[in-house]
């Protein structure tokens, strides 16, 4: 009998973050390739090691779009099976504020164009959504659905705010 001791797996969800920028009746959606196929989402990403929600959602914006945004509000907290690949998803959706583009900035490679669309044309785009939480954290927007940024913490290492 061995001595070997295997490491329980721990399950862990993906995290995510994503922005609804709205201007006027507008927001800012991503065309991107995935798994050969072209679908739609909010400027969004995972959270990299080490990074707050918040620079996570600033720097996936600034990546997929080229455009720097404020964040305003957290609308909520998103938690679904992706269909993509089957592990579970747990999304932080921010309201963001347009605050300048640059468009000479190269886009992440998987990005094929940013572009601002209505609800009911983002509606109309039906399969080719990213994931059902595209839709969810814009009517939950449209619906005042507001948390202060500051119901969010990041401590870093050490644990110094």
């Amino acid at each position: 009998m061995s001595d070997t001791v295997v490491p329980l797996e721990v399950w862990r969800p993906h995290v995510t973050v994503a922005c609804v920028v709205a201007a006027g009746d507008r927001y800012l959606m991503v065309e991107e390739e995935v798994n050969g196929r072209l679908a739609y989402n909010q400027p969004a990403g995972h959270l990299d090691e080490g990074e707050s929600l918040a620079a996570a959602a600033l720097r996936e914006t600034l990546e997929e779009t080229g455009w720097t945004v404020e964040l305003q509000h957290l609308i909520g907290v998103h938690q679904w099976r992706s269909t993509e690949h089957g592990d579970a998803v747990v999304r932080f959706s921010f309201a963001a504020r347009a605050v300048s583009h640059d468009p000479e900035r190269p886009l992440d490679t998987d990005i094929r164009r940013a572009l601002w669309l209505t609800r009911a044309e983002i509606a109309a785009l039906g399969e080719r959504l990213r994931s059902p939480m595209v839709l969810l954290s814009i009517d939950a927007w449209l619906a005042g659905q507001r948390l202060p940024l500051d119901t969010l913490s990041h401590l870093p290492e050490g644990g110094a705010t």
